[in-house]
């Protein structure tokens, strides 16, 4: 255990080795982020585990998975070391131009196909030296992703987090049906373009959904349950996108996000229709850990996010500032609408 007697003696660059394996699970990868070799951070992990009495991280396949006591560590560390940094920094700004970082991003495939185009336009066009990384959802669970620094942030539907994770209202996401144009059920019934389908109708048609786990259940067969009614799920697929190429290509329908559907419309050979059920729109937030609120880089990225985002939605910007740094941080870029979190009911995009 470290001490008051020992903490003269420890070497506190083993802490940013330890902060990169929490986030990498990786000896190779962890080297990559903090510029050390394989054998470099291995080495550094021995010494770690003599002076903590404890293994750290133990291997699990190709991954390093950490103990108990790593875990326990992991938010202090982390917190420390961004405490640290932003000491050193002092009152120096964030230079997109010339800064050099790799930004880890975390969300359904809604957001990779439809936010991550223009938000890399606009980095790219900034910042040249700035790469970001885009995780699908299925990775893992929001709030040990961010508490483990193996991602900068989350985009996400309304989640129940604890009160270390802060988060931004970034798009409100309503339904519509999706068929293929020509679907010759919705021709026979004379149902246009545009319209609501009938509900007998809608319940009878074969229909896809999007679904992370397999589940053939989701939002729609929840509103229709409260009329007393079903619908024949034929098809449920892991991606937005796969969901709208497989109703173009068959007699399928789905009901998708407004704005993945206003996309393939554009693109493939369907047609849009209003559903015959009110189902509740869907509130997305990005979501960071506290420990970010006044990162100058952070900001910068959350209000970069915050104008791609703007290409997708109907209602306007969400205007705001990126909240004040404490005294000699630097850190007061404007930003739209921080907020921090608070518990809310889960619900499920499908």
């Amino acid at each position: 255990m470290i001490t008051l007697m020992n903490i003269s003696s420890f070497d506190l660059n083993l802490l940013k080795v330890f902060d990169a394996l929490m986030r990498e699970r990786s000896a190779t990868r962890a080297g990559r982020l903090v510029g050390m070799s394989q054998p470099a951070v291995s080495n550094a992990l021995h010494r770690m585990r003599n002076i903590l009495g404890d293994e750290l991280f133990v291997r699990r396949g190709s991954e390093m998975v950490p103990t108990p006591r790593a875990e326990a560590m992991s938010v202090q560390v982390s917190e420390a070391l961004a405490r640290i940094d932003q000491a050193i920094a002092g009152d120096a700004t964030f230079d997109p131009h010339s800064a050099e970082r790799l930004f880890t991003l975390y969300g359904a495939d809604f957001f990779s196909s439809l936010l991550m185009p223009p938000l890399m336009r606009r980095v790219s066009a900034a910042a040249p030296n700035i790469a970001l990384r885009f995780l699908e959802s299925a990775t893992g669970e929001v709030e040990r992703l961010l508490r483990d620094n193996v991602i900068d942030l989350a985009l996400e539907r309304e989640l129940p987090v604890p009160d270390w994770i802060s988060r931004q209202p970034i798009l409100i996401s309503r339904f519509v049906v999706l068929a293929a144009r020509g679907n010759r059920h919705l021709e026979e019934a004379g149902v246009r373009p545009g319209e609501p389908i009938p509900l007998g109708l809608f319940c009878a048609l074969p229909q896809a959904l999007r679904s992370v786990d397999g589940s053939m259940i989701g939002m729609v067969d929840d509103a229709l349950a409260r009329l007393g009614r079903t619908r024949r799920v034929m098809l449920a697929l892991p991606h937005f996108h796969s969901v709208a190429v497989a109703v173009a290509e068959s007699e399928l329908i789905a009901a998708l996000p407004n704005q993945t559907a206003e996309v393939a419309a554009g693109t493939l050979a369907v047609d849009t229709y209003l559903p015959p059920i009110e189902i509740r729109p869907q509130n997305l937030h990005m979501y960071w850990h506290r420990r970010d609120d006044h990162s100058p880089a952070h900001c910068w990225l959350r209000m970069r996010i915050l104008d791609a985002v703007d290409t997708l939605r109907s209602d306007g910007p969400i205007e705001g500032q990126c909240p004040p740094a404490p005294a000699g941080t630097g850190a007061g870029l404007r930003i739209r609408g921080v907020a921090r979190i608070s518990t809310k009911k889960s619900s499920v995009i499908a």
